[in-house]
């Protein structure tokens, strides 16, 4: 199946539109982990098969495997989540951003060398930054558009042309840019009046909401501005929140209620 069809799949049967951050920092992991050549990996796959049928994807965040030379072990998460989860999308979040070949070369390490399901990418080069990621028509290509922290006002509300930036961005990716129905939005939880604009103008493109949980963003907003008409359309992710819920050996139990509690808050709202 194709990313959109993961992901429409993994809404309905998971009855979800959480997305799970796997953002794993060691200093947090409980005392039996410390010191582990393979933490990290093992860390992160307890909260996979404890969260896993409350989700609709999972999104690894390259750095803080590559900061700790863990890419070994961030290729047989994907791997894990791919043979153990088969159906729920693992979208990678490595906001990359450049031309021609180099870009080329950032698709392969998505794709083909960590065989992600999605990545993010940073669209402010143009269109030729995003043409490579295309080239690989069963894959999700989410562009930042209206992020979530309080610094992307300072170029992302700039007058273009009588649009923002942001809306210029959403504008092209709902549109020319997006002949292949890859592409989705970055748009951050913490400027749901962004998100209810966005979608106005993007139609069922799906969103990658991130900033509800230890970010503050609302979920009642996110929801009722982000959702599509049959109550879809959102991966709203959380990270800290759901990973570190618990501080103790029964970390994966506490991200799974925390998950649970997440997932059925925003269906609340749907």
């Amino acid at each position: 199946m194709t990313f959109t069809q993961m992901l429409a799949a993994a809404w309905q049967k998971n009855n979800s539109l959480l997305c799970v951050g796997l953002d794993p920092d060691p200093a947090k992991f409980p005392a039996r982990l410390k010191g582990r050549d393979d933490a990290i990996l093992e860390f992160c796959t307890a909260i996979v098969d404890a969260t896993a049928d409350l989700v609709c994807a999972f999104k690894p965040q390259i750095a803080y495997f590559a900061a700790r030379r863990a890419e070994d072990q961030l290729e047989a998460l994907i791997a894990h989540i791919h043979a153990k989860h088969p159906g729920i999308p693992v979208i990678l979040d490595a906001k990359r951003g450049d031309i021609g070949s180099t870009a080329e070369q950032y698709a392969v390490e998505a794709f083909a060398r960590f065989q992600a399901d999605a990545v993010t990418v940073n669209p402010y080069m143009g269109r030729d930054s995003v043409e490579p990621w295309l080239a690989y028509p069963d894959k999700g290509v989410i562009l930042l558009c209206r992020t979530s922290n309080p610094g992307g006002s300072d170029l992302q509300f700039l007058d273009v042309g009588g649009e923002k930036l942001y809306e210029r961005v959403a504008r092209l990716a709902g549109g020319e840019w997006n002949t292949t129905g890859q592409i989705g939005l970055v748009v951050g939880a913490t400027f749901p009046a962004e998100i209810a604009r966005v979608r106005a103008l993007v139609g069922d493109v799906p969103l990658l909401v991130p900033g509800i949980g230890a970010q503050g963003g609302d979920i009642e907003a996110t929801v009722q501005s982000g959702r599509t008409a049959d109550g879809t359309g959102l991966m709203i992710n959380s990270s800290r929140a759901i990973l570190y819920a618990g501080k103790d050996e029964n970390y994966a139990a506490a991200a799974r209620q925390a998950a649970l509690e997440t997932r059925d808050a925003i269906n609340r709202y749907r």
